[in-house]
């Protein structure tokens, strides 16, 4: 059973910065990708960075620019930095990772438990 532990999170006023870190365990397989979504009240979950393997990256347009996803040599490990904050960002962030079932075939998300991320205004 994989298990994601994030760390970070918090409160911050608008245009400062925070860090979030995940951590992840128990994996068999390597992991095939490892992302950030996020889920403000009343809205659905949406990608805010993912980084796949060999470091492809993609975000949303929402965060280009503000924020960089970075994954850890061992590749269990994933970090997103966050700066320019604003309110917009407030949201329960969820660490994702992407495990294969078996070796090149197809894959399970894993999640964290999430943490809060406020921006004041």
């Amino acid at each position: 059973q994989v298990q994601l532990v994030e760390s970070g999170g918090g409160l911050v006023q608008a245009g400062g910065s925070l860090r979030l870190s995940c951590a992840a365990s128990g994996s068999r397989f390597s992991i095939n990708a490892m992302g950030w979504f996020r889920q403000a009240p009343g809205q659905q979950r949406e990608l805010v960075a993912a980084i796949v393997g060999g470091g492809i990256v993609t975000y949303a347009d929402s965060v280009k620019g503000r924020f960089t996803i970075s994954r850890g040599s061992a590749k269990n490990t994933v970090d997103l930095q966050m700066n320019s904050l604003k309110p917009e960002d407030t949201a329960v962030y969820y660490c994702n990772a992407k495990v294969p079932v078996v070796p090149g075939g197809s894959q399970y998300d894993y999640w964290g438990q999430g943490t809060q991320v406020t921006v004041s205004s």
